[in-house]
């Protein structure tokens, strides 16, 4: 009798359950397990009774991870080459935002086979067009295999106040004071493997279990922020140092290792100001409350599979989509909006609010002082392809298939390579077809023989790595990697070479030592370009990104009741003229409430009645524009107008009317040039978080009558496009880390 992995014959492996546990913007060091004074001690025990893999990469970058993970194959070759809230078009079949029908996933494998399948948390892998909940839902969780789904469909939501999708609908979060997404999503996995179980208790399950945290917002309840008071007063160069020590004495690091210095930009903390000291250690300790926090979360996964008998026939994979965030800029951020709008926070504004950081009326993202620390022993970050975007901590525990828990593997292995790894484990082949639609192999192969044999040589022998021009080949444990830098050709690109055998923490380039290796490696990152579809290269999906449902479409009518309109699929109104018109109809003077509301407590735009005036404001991170009717609105049917004229790049006036008559106007010098908001639209209410500070939570209904809502664009992109030549080095948006000039 043969035994693979010490499972005996197939019924065992079939038995098997199998989960997917997925952490956001993780990186390297953040685990206790991997080196850090932040406690896991649930993770922790994972790797007690399992492996942790130390040499295990991603890509920088979150969809992409997603895809590979979950279909075994490169990102570029199944279309997720960038985030999914932009569909680069048809021109760019790397970059559409969803995955190739001709990559089957997990998900759907396993259900043909026969498994139950759940996925809770962040899906990320649908166009941001299609995350309307008109749909079409073909890219949807449900559409991809999956039986059941409740979670959030883009990159990041609110901790406090969530965009949930259960199954195919929007719902409301529960109806809790001590909400938090984390404990949700965990709750709702506990509900649908109790289901489960109760009733089939014999049919395996797969289970996504995929996170918001670490991903900004950093929001967690205060006594986990406070649980860190005084441990990062001593500031990222001795944390950072101290984590590189414990790596080394734990093991997950070679002994040879080497310390590299701070990335660039990166102040020494004896140089920072008390405010800004201050301020920054506040950051940190959020982020490991946050972390703490979620792995409570996970411990109570862990103890509800124990108490069903269920942890010892079920294998878990936990691991990070990339490494350390770069979001939050050189002093952290407390508004994602500013962020995405290239718009630099004041520290002193900041500072202001530090004792509401982590609450649910600031949306936090620390330094990059501490990223670099989140991605200890490497440099750089995530969307980088340097190791501090694409070394994360892999953490697998499988019953009865490891003789040495508690171990570390050393292979280098890739994202891809999961799911061979559990396909083989189950005895299960990928289809050929797959409804009809023949299937591209698996590019992975399978990590199965690590199990049981610490030393056995890694199968994967060569993997490429591009983000956004960002690019990197390992090979045999040569890397060459480029930092692009946006708008230099490519070919100009200056390629770094490490010998990663030797040098674990890519401290010293070799480029000229060694030129001819890095001239070889860069003809096999093109050769391997080629073949997985990651050309042509581009730096910036705004100059040919495609707009999905708005493609050519000026004019938007929405009908009160619609749900909630994620802002991937909204109008968009920066740098452009507009007007919203509202017929309406008030029963007595009483009836007040948000007509219209786009954004949260960071941007966005409200235009609503209260004490019978017509109000309009715009919220330009935490800046207010407000313009308040000269008239009260009239009882009975009336039409509510607001006007917006730009001027110049994101100046404007705006104009209310009612029943045609102007009754007041607004000189907005500055409005948002690329993001309302990262929190959508809603008709006849402002749901999730609030515009504007100025009316009643939650939501301030209209209690009159709506009739719609007519959003129309005006084409005055042509002196946009005149003023962005003019003005190129003002005009720039962030997004994960890298300024893309327009």
């Amino acid at each position: 009798m043969v035994i693979r992995a010490g499972l005996e014959n197939s019924d065992k492996k079939s038995a098997l359950n199998v989960i997917y546990i997925v952490l956001d913007d993780c990186g390297y060091s953040a685990l206790g397990c991997f080196g850090s004074e932040i406690e896991t001690p649930n993770i922790d025990s994972l790797a007690k009774n399992g492996l942790r893999y130390n040499n295990f990469n991603v890509t920088p970058l979150c969809s992409p991870t997603r895809a590979c993970l979950l279909t075994g194959r490169n990102c570029h070759s199944v279309g997720v080459g960038f985030v999914t809230e932009i569909d680069w078009g048809p021109q760019y079949p790397n970059k559409r935002g969803r995955i190739s029908d001709r990559a089957a996933i997990l998900a759907e494998i396993l259900k043909l086979n026969g498994m139950a399948t759940y996925l809770v948390g962040k899906w990320h892998l649908v166009p941001g067009h299609e995350a309307a909940s008109s749909g079409p839902f073909e890219n949807w969780p449900l559409s991809k295999g999956f039986g059941r789904y409740y979670g959030f469909l883009l990159g990041m939501t609110d901790q406090y106040t969530p965009d949930l999708i259960y199954d195919n609908h929007r719902v409301q979060k529960p109806d809790n004071s001590n909400y938090h997404l984390s404990e949700d999503l965990v709750d709702r996995t506990m509900e649908f493997l109790t289901d489960h179980i109760s009733v089939t208790p014999d049919r395996p399950f797969f289970l996504y279990l995929a996170f918001g945290a670490q991903h900004e917002p950093h929001q967690v309840p205060r006594e986990f922020i406070e649980k860190y008071e005084g441990v990062y007063d001593k500031g990222w160069d001795q944390i950072r140092e101290e984590r590189f020590a414990r790596q080394k004495e734990i093991g997950v690091i070679p002994p040879y290792t080497e310390f590299v210095e701070r990335n660039p930009g990166i102040k020494p903390w004896d140089e920072l100001t008390t405010k800004e000291r201050g301020l920054f250690i506040k950051f940190q300790q959020t982020f490991a409350g946050f972390l703490t926090h979620t792995d409570q979360q996970i411990g109570r996964l862990l103890n509800f599979l124990k108490s069903k008998n269920k942890l010892d026939n079920t294998i878990i994979v936990l691991l990070s989509d990339n490494g350390g965030s770069q979001e939050g800029g050189w002093n952290g951020s407390i508004n994602d909006s500013a962020y995405f709008n290239g718009i630099q926070e004041s520290l002193d504004d900041m500072f202001d609010h530090v004792d509401e950081i982590g609450g649910p009326f600031t949306r936090p993202n620390y330094p990059k002082g501490w990223a670099q620390v989140n991605n200890t022993p490497f440099k750089y970050y995530k969307q980088n392809t340097f190791f501090g975007g694409t070394h994360v901590p892999l953490i697998i525990q499988c019953p009865q298939s490891i003789p040495d828990p508690g171990s570390i593997r050393s292979q280098f292995y890739h994202a891809i390579d999961i799911t061979p790894t559990i396909l083989d484990l189950l005895g299960i082949e990928a289809p050929k077809i797959y409804e009809g639609v023949p299937q591209m192999p698996l590019h992975g192969v399978s990590m199965l023989d690590t199990f049981t044999e610490p030393h056995v040589p890694s199968k994967r022998k060569t993997q490429y790595f591009e983000m956004l021009g960002h690019r990197a080949i390992w090979q045999d444990g040569w890397v060459a990697v480029t930092y692009h830098e946006p708008g230099v050709p490519f070919d100009e690109d200056h390629w770094e070479l490490y010998d990663v055998n030797q040098d674990f923490s890519q401290k010293y380039n070799v480029a000229k030592k060694y030129p001819g290796k890095l001239k070889e490696l860069q003809e096999i990152w093109w050769q391997e370009a080629k073949k997985y579809g990651v050309l042509p290269l581009d730096d910036n999906p705004f100059r040919k990104g495609y707009k999905g449902l708005q493609e050519g479409r000026t004019t938007f009518i929405f009908y009160p009741g619609m749900a909630h309109l994620p802002s991937s699929a909204a109008p968009n109104v920066t740098r452009s003229s507009y007007s919203i018109t509202v017929p309406i109809f008030r029963t007595n003077r009483t009836a007040e409430g948000v007509l219209i509301a786009h954004g949260n407590y960071s941007s966005g735009y409200t235009l609503y009645i209260k004490d019978n005036h017509l109000f309009y404001e715009y919220n330009y991170v935490g800046t207010f524009y407000k313009v308040q009717s000269s008239v009260e609105v009239p009882v009975g049917y009336s039409t509510i107008k607001f006007e917006f004229k730009r001027e110049m790049f994101i100046q404007g006036t705006g104009n209310l009317y009612i029943n045609g008559q102007q009754v007041g106007t607004l000189y907005m010098p500055r409005t948002l040039p690329f993001v309302i908001s990262v929190e959508g639209v809603d008709i006849g209410r402002d749901r999730l978080t609030s515009v504007s500070p100025n009316y009643p939570v939650p939501e301030f209904p209209f209690s009159g009558q709506i009739e719609r809502v007519v959003i129309e664009l005006h084409n005055d992109q042509e002196d946009s496009r005149v003023l962005k030549k003019k003005k190129r080095d003002f005009i720039y948006i962030n997004i994960n880390g890298t300024m893309i000039y327009l």
